[in-house]
């Protein structure tokens, strides 16, 4: 989902980063002494980060966060983040680190240091027993209809890729589903994994996904170019994250299902 970031809306965030200019990162004993790791989320981005109706942050990089921040035995200070914010606000130091589907690419890395992945956003195919097909490229046919949502970076993607599918549009990812459950599309071809917990609200409907992901993207924390000691302590808990089930665990109880390409731990960074 966030990938959509690198098509459009990357090169303005990296424009304001380097605007933003970058300032000196708070250093791994500046976090000790403070008592404090401040964390990026994105406030509008459930099941990663939203507010409940207390007014409190939850979600998936929520617990993450917390974790981490009791593995370096600090409180966890969470920041507000937009998408487009998430490197600007970590290049100009106003963040420690940034959560939020955070996907590795070339360009980023030339303004922040990754850790190891946390998670995947796997581009895939979502459908129902009904559809029949056994490989995403079987879709290319006037026969079949695909949902999406306007706006999508993905609709121009399958334009060009499934050029013979016909497309329903709607706004919003619950209708997306409900679109194929209903009958009046036959499959989703997206970051499937922000779709899976909208199929609990069809029981009866058989969902398939195919075995063979389209594209795996692989998201990991972002903080300051550089800034080593974090890094590598953040890569240490990350493998007991991992090596316990804990990411996977906090995965499956907020997006509804099991992460759909899985982090191979490992002790080597």
């Amino acid at each position: 989902m966030i990938r959509r970031m690198i098509g459009r809306g990357l090169a303005a965030a990296l424009t304001l980063a380097i605007w933003a200019g970058v300032a000196e990162a708070r250093s791994l004993d500046d976090m000790i002494k403070a008592g404090v790791i401040r964390i990026g989320v994105n406030p509008n981005f459930p099941p990663n980060s939203s507010y409940n109706d207390k007014n409190e942050l939850e979600g998936f990089d929520i617990d993450i966060g917390n974790k981490i921040a009791e593995a370096m035995k600090l409180q966890a200070e969470f920041v507000p983040t937009e998408t487009p914010q998430r490197v600007p606000f970590i290049v100009s130091d106003k963040i420690d680190i940034s959560l939020g589907a955070l996907t590795r690419s070339a360009e980023r890395a030339k303004l922040i240091t990754y850790t190891v992945p946390l998670h995947t956003e796997v581009m895939a195919v979502l459908t129902t027993d009904k559809a029949q097909i056994q490989k995403w490229t079987d879709l290319n046919d006037s026969k079949y209809t695909l949902a999406n949502m306007r706006g999508n970076w993905s609709v121009d993607y399958l334009k060009q890729q499934l050029p013979n599918a016909k497309v329903e549009l709607v706004d919003n990812i619950a209708d997306t589903v409900r679109l194929v459950a209903q009958g009046r599309a036959d499959a989703i071809v997206e970051n499937i994994d922000f779709f899976m917990r909208h199929t609990k609200n069809y029981p009866d409907v058989k969902w398939v996904v195919l075995p063979d992901p389209i594209d795996v993207g692989y998201c990991a924390i972002g903080l300051q170019q550089g800034n080593y000691p974090l890094r590598d302590v953040l890569n240490i808990i990350l493998y007991g994250l991992h090596s316990s089930n804990f990411v996977n665990e906090t995965w499956e109880k907020w997006y509804g299902a099991p992460m759909l390409v899985k982090v191979v731990p490992s002790p080597y960074f």
